[in-house]
């Protein structure tokens, strides 16, 4: 007998055991039974959900050169950087952007507590391909210049 044939018999009997798709099949009581699609989907009991858990509290950045920025609201932000070239909201959360030849920074708005308007909380800061920057140096590199006071008639 060849060993091909011997090693391929059990492979052939479970295969004929699958009885192909015709939509029978044979229980092991000997009983056949055709399986048929009712065409509608079944219905399940609506999963009842609850209020969403409660959010931690925002957690403030803290590193020197950031004073001013940390703890800012969008209004803030802008009167210090200029208009934000990025500005996107997401639920009650906010990042926006600004840029310039040094770096390009992104701050990351949340509100303290629900329902309150949202702060800068963390600011991140790079270079046009990729790489890091001192957050400090860039916060301090795109600060609109301070008007000067007007002088005393």
């Amino acid at each position: 007998m060849d060993i091909r044939f011997v090693f391929m018999m059990p492979a052939l009997a479970a295969l004929a055991a699958c009885g192909g798709a015709t939509g029978a099949s044979t229980s092991a009581t000997g009983k056949s039974a055709t399986i048929r699609s009712t065409g509608r989907t079944p219905s399940y009991p609506a999963a009842k959900i609850g209020a969403p858990p409660p959010r931690p509290a925002a957690l403030l950045q803290v590193a020197p050169g950031l004073e001013g920025v940390i703890g800012a609201d969008a209004d803030q932000l802008s009167r210090l950087f200029g208009a934000p070239r990025l500005d996107i909201a997401e639920e009650d959360a906010r990042k926006l952007q600004w840029s310039g030849t040094a770096c390009i920074l992104d701050a990351y708005l949340y509100p303290t507590t629900r329902g309150t308007r949202p702060i800068a909380t963390y600011v991140d800061a790079r270079r046009g391909d990729g790489r890091d920057v001192d957050r400090a140096a860039c916060v301090a590199a795109l600060k609109r210049p301070a008007s000067a006071p007007k002088p005393a008639p």
